[in-house]
C-alpha cells in the first residue's frame, strides 16, 4: 500500500484537549472540580458550554453524546435540572466575566423558543456577561423556525452553526438525515432574519455512497449560503463505540485514497470559492475573526473544534459535558439519569477528568499549536525540553494530527479508541 494511504488510516485522536477525553479517569470527581473552581484568581475568564443530549431522531452517522426522544417531557425536565446546575456553579463561581458561550448537543433547538429563553434569562442573572465576545448555537436547519430564529436574536446569539453534512440525496438516504439544500438555505435566511450574520455551515466527506462529486458540489453549494466559516469533517466510523454506526452499510463507506481524494477536492472548492483554510479543516471568509486569529497565532482548539475562544477557563454544563481548568479537565456524568439524580442531590455532576502535570501542559501546547498552526516553535513552546525522539519518529509524515500523536505520551497505550487520521 502507498505510504501515504497506510498514514492516513492510522488511528489517531483528533486532539480537541490533551490528554484526549479516554485518558480520564475518576480520580478526578466532584470534590476535586470544586476545589480547583475555588483556586480560580478573580482576574480569570470564563467560557460557558451547555451540553443539550437530544435530538428528534439519530442520525446514522452520529459520534455525539445524544439520545432520540419523541415526547418534550424529558427534555424539559432536563432543562429544569441545568438551570439546577447553573445555579450550583453560581455559588462556586464570584466575579468572574463569560467571554465565550456555546450552546451543543444533540441539538438545543429541541429546547423550543421558551425554554431556550428561560435558560439564557438565569445564565444572564448568574454570570457576569458584560464581555460576552461570542454566543453561539449548533442548529439543526430541519427543526428551525421562524419563532426559535426570533428567540436566538432575543437572547444575544451572534454565531449560529448549521449541519449541513452533504447534500446528495443518495447520501442523505444512506446516513438517515434528508435534508434538501433548500430547506438549510431557509433556516439560514431565518436566523439572519432574526440579525444572526455570523453563520457556520459543517460539512463531512468518507460517508456512505459519497463520490469526490458529491464532496465538490455540496463545498459549492454551501458557499453559496455566504457562510462566515465552514468546518469539512471526516467522517469518523467507530461503530463498536456508537451502536447507530452499524445502521451504515460498511461496504459503502469510501476507502483511504477515496477519503483523500474528497478532503482535498472539497477544500481546494472552498478555497476556489475565497475562503481561507484554518488549521485542518476550517475555512473562514477573508472578514471573520477566525482568519484573524489564525494569521496571528491566536487561533485554539477546545471540545468544538478550533475557536477564537481564550478563556482561562471552560465551564462545562449538562449530561457528558467537559470542562477545563488550570488544574486539569472534568467531564460530567455521561448517563443522563446519573446527571440528574447528581443535581438533584445538590452535588456538582463531576464523575472524571484529568489532572495536568507540567508535562501534560508542555505537551498540550506544542500539539495545540501545532493543530492551530501547522507548525510549533519548540524553543518557545516546549521550555527547552528535548524532543529529538519525537521528531526523528515523525520527520516528513504530512498529517498534522499524526505529527502532533509523535508528541502524545499516552497514545501507545490505546489507540485502537481514535478515529484513521484522514
Amino acid at each position: 500500500m502507498d505510504m501515504t494511504l497506510t498514514l492516513a488510516e492510522r488511528n489517531v485522536p483528533r486532539y480537541t484537549s490533551y490528554p484526549p477525553a479516554p485518558y480520564f479517569s475518576p480520580t478526578v470527581g466532584a470534590r476535586l472540580y470544586r476545589a480547583w473552581l475555588a483556586e480560580l484568581p478573580k482576574s480569570a475568564t470564563l467560557s460557558l458550554y451547555l451540553h443539550v443530549p437530544y435530538c428528534r431522531e439519530l442520525c446514522f452517522y452520529c459520534g455525539c453524546n445524544t439520545k432520540a426522544v419523541r415526547r418534550q417531557a424529558p427534555v424539559e425536565d432536563y432543562a429544569e435540572h441545568l438551570k439546577k446546575e447553573i445555579a450550583l456553579l453560581g455559588a462556586a463561581i464570584v466575579s468572574h466575566r463569560v467571554v465565550h458561550l456555546h450552546w451543543g448537543g444533540g441539538t438545543p433547538s429541541i429546547l423550543g423558543a421558551g425554554t431556550l429563553s428561560a435558560l439564557a434569562d438565569q445564565i444572564a442573572s448568574t454570570f457576569d456577561l458584560t464581555g460576552i465576545v461570542e454566543h453561539a448555537i449548533e442548529l439543526d436547519p430541519r427543526y428551525v423556525t421562524p419563532e426559535f430564529a426570533a428567540a436566538l436574536g432575543r437572547i444575544g446569539v451572534t454565531y449560529a452553526s448549521f449541519g449541513a453534512q452533504d447534500f446528495s440525496p443518495r447520501v442523505q438516504q444512506a446516513i438517515g438525515r434528508i435534508q434538501p439544500f433548500q430547506e438549510v438555505g431557509r433556516a439560514v435566511e431565518m436566523v439572519r432574519a432574526a440579525g444572526i450574520t455570523n453563520i457556520n455551515l459543517d460539512l463531512m466527506y468518507g460517508l456512505p455512497h459519497q463520490t469526490v462529486e458529491d464532496a465538490v458540489h455540496s463545498a459549492e453549494l454551501a458557499t453559496s449560503l455566504a457562510p462566515s466559516r465552514l468546518a469539512l469533517f471526516g467522517y469518523a466510523h467507530v461503530p463498536w463505540f456508537k451502536p447507530n454506526q452499524r445502521l451504515i452499510d460498511q461496504n459503502a463507506l469510501p476507502g483511504a485514497a477515496e477519503r483523500l481524494a474528497q478532503a482535498h477536492a472539497a477544500a481546494e472548492m472552498l478555497e476556489t470559492c475565497g475562503y481561507v483554510r484554518i488549521g485542518l479543516d476550517h475555512f473562514a471568509s477573508r472578514s471573520d475573526g477566525m482568519q484573524r486569529a489564525a494569521k496571528t497565532h491566536r487561533l485554539h482548539r477546545n471540545f468544538q473544534g478550533y475557536t477564537t475562544d481564550a478563556a482561562d477557563t471552560l465551564i462545562g454544563l449538562g449530561a457528558s459535558a467537559i470542562g477545563r481548568l488550570p488544574q486539569g479537565f472534568v467531564q460530567n456524568a455521561v448517563d443522563i439519569g446519573s446527571y440528574v439524580r447528581t443535581i438533584d442531590a445538590g452535588q456538582s455532576a463531576t464523575t472524571k477528568g484529568f489532572a495536568l502535570s507540567s508535562e501534560d501542559r508542555l505537551r498540550g501546547r506544542v500539539i495545540e499549536r501545532l493543530m492551530c498552526d501547522l507548525a510549533v516553535d519548540l524553543d518557545a513552546e516546549g521550555g527547552g525540553r528535548d524532543f529529538s525522539a519525537e521528531l526523528a519518529a515523525e520527520e516528513g509524515r504530512p498529517f498534522v494530527r499524526l505529527v502532533a500523536a509523535a508528541f502524545d505520551a499516552y497514545l501507545p497505550e490505546n489507540q485502537q479508541r481514535h478515529s484513521v487520521a484522514v
